[in-house]
């Protein structure tokens, strides 16, 4: 998907003795053409800009998206953004790419308007988990990857990502129950903007702010146990940690799933979960 079209301006760039740049939108736009239906971000922008950089591309240009963009005829784009902004001399996209008010901006307007204003314009066929041309389902998306992760298919959804699934979040005091089970965690708010996958138990790392990466048991959902309490959980049991992580920013990644969340009749049945959980973790993150 993405990292097709990027390595491709990279290569293109270097070819040609041009420099290359990204250029992604704050806000997605759906949450202003049609906020009732905006999906949930895969990554907040600090996230994205950072695995923009990875990349090695040169630079990316952050465009607010707000009414007035929305507005904007994809015509307007091209000249005002793409030609007087970053001075294009050649556009990269998926030949799917839809752009500009009502969408109304394609490939074939890119190249319509390249040959007025002296730019080339590449589109990318839709690739498949294999890199190769998608057959049907198996197109890589930001779509695809939401609907994995909805539906618990952590695996299908890291290998069309090409890295672990992560979220960004700040540890908050919770009960501390599970100090009490001798499983204490890192409680994780992550903003209500970012998609979680599908409620379960996961083995996976939180780095801390330090760049330390722990491998973690992660527990994400309404704590079934037996409290049954509603509150929707991101907890982090961190392997072999102690230490004091409230008020911190941690990144968590999600690397395989477990189990599902299940309901226990007692607390002996719910400890020796854990100990399983943990030791399920431990054996798959070695």
């Amino acid at each position: 998907g993405h990292r097709k079209v990027i390595a491709e301006v990279c290569r293109l760039a270097e070819e040609r003795g041009l420099g290359s740049a990204v250029v992604t939108f704050d806000r997605h736009p759906a949450s202003v053409v049609r906020p009732e239906s905006a999906p949930l971000l895969l990554t907040d922008l600090e996230q994205k800009l950072e695995l923009l950089a990875a990349t090695g591309v040169d630079q990316t240009l952050v465009v607010p998206f707000d009414e007035q963009r929305a507005a904007e005829t994809a015509e307007d784009f091209v000249t005002n953004v793409l030609v007087g902004c970053l001075k294009v001399k050649l556009i990269v996209v998926g030949e799917d790419f839809h752009f500009g008010f009502r969408r109304l901006g394609n490939v074939a307007l890119l190249r319509e308007m390249g040959q007025a204003l002296g730019f080339a314009v590449t589109g990318l066929g839709l690739v498949g988990m294999d890199g190769e041309p998608a057959r049907d389902h198996e197109q890589v998306s930001s779509t695809f990857i939401r609907r994995a992760l909805g539906r618990g298919d952590l695996a299908r959804a890291n290998a069309m990502l090409g890295r672990p699934y992560e979220v960004r979040g700040t540890v908050v005091k919770g009960d501390q129950r599970g100090r009490t089970l001798g499983f204490p965690t890192a409680n994780v708010r992550v903003d209500a903007s970012i998609l979680l996958p599908a409620d379960g138990v996961y083995a996976g790392r939180v780095e801390l702010p330090s760049g330390e990466r722990r491998d973690a048991a992660l527990s994400l959902g309404t704590r079934p146990h037996f409290f049954n309490d509603g509150d929707l959980l991101l907890e982090a049991h961190l392997i072999d940690f102690s230490g004091d992580l409230y008020g911190q920013e941690v990144n968590v990644s999600f690397e395989k799933n477990l189990r599902p969340q299940q309901k226990f009749e007692n607390l002996e049945a719910l400890v020796a979960q854990l100990e399983k959980d943990v030791a399920s973790a431990t054996q798959w993150l070695q």
